[in-house]
């Protein structure tokens, strides 16, 4: 198989780096399809591949000895994981799965840590990355303590929205109240807020963006400071 060409690469990172430098990893990427529910990697477990996304949405979650679990942040197209690779971490923390459904590239951990060693600029975006990513994760605690859940619902539908192109995006209830952490019933109240509000529709299995210029007034400043943080450090999500 022909190794993918840099002018038709969707993810973020990858299509940033320069000629050379994306011909060298280019070589070690294997394409992978992703189905909703595929575990990436499982907490506490070594790292087999490092995945970089082009299209889908990954959660990354935090699973606590007794198995409690909560999702501390999400990646698409604009990132990779599990993202202490990154900086030669060989176990991962979290839990990383599919959240919505999607496609991407692989490299084994052993050429992940090489390719880093080798180019520089592929290390410094990854970097880079990691640092949007923890801000993202610092956001999501902060708006755990501090807002409802339909403000959280917002704002976790914006970072959705924001990895998927056009305006549905394929989700369950039972699924959203796995990533807040919340009973189902609740995640149903707060979908019909937003939907009263005329920010969505939601359908059986699907939710649909409508106005989402609406939603960002009522998510305030819940979203939008790690989406800040990306743009400024690589570029647009």
């Amino acid at each position: 198989m022909s190794p993918p060409d840099q002018s038709t690469m969707q993810n973020r990172l990858l299509a940033r780096l320069p000629d050379q430098e994306f011909a060298n990893i280019a070589l070690l990427l294997e394409p992978v399809d992703l189905k909703q529910g595929f575990v990436i990697v499982e907490a506490d477990r070594p790292i087999d591949y490092v995945y970089f996304l082009c299209a889908g949405i990954g959660s990354v979650i935090t699973v606590s000895s007794g198995k409690h679990q909560a999702e501390a942040g999400m990646f698409g197209r604009e990132g990779f994981s599990p993202t202490s690779a990154g900086v030669g971490g060989t176990i991962s923390v979290h839990e990383v799965l599919m959240q919505v459904e999607g496609w991407g590239y692989r490299m084994s951990l052993e050429a992940t840590l090489n390719a880093i060693s080798q180019n520089p600029t592929f290390a410094n975006l990854l970097a880079r990355f990691i640092q949007t990513f923890a801000s993202q994760i610092s956001y999501t605690a902060l708006s755990n303590v501090n807002y409802q859940i339909d403000t959280r619902l917002a704002r976790w539908l914006l970072m959705s929205h924001d990895r998927v192109d056009g305006d549905e995006i394929a989700l369950t209830h039972d699924f959203i109240s796995l990533m807040l952490g919340v009973r189902r019933p609740s995640v149903t109240t707060a979908l019909h807020v937003l939907e009263g509000w005329r920010f969505i529709l939601s359908e059986r299995g699907r939710i649909t963006i409508r106005d989402r210029r609406g939603m960002e007034e009522f998510a305030g400043d819940a979203y939008g400071k790690p989406e800040e943080e990306y743009r400024r450090l690589i570029g647009d999500i």
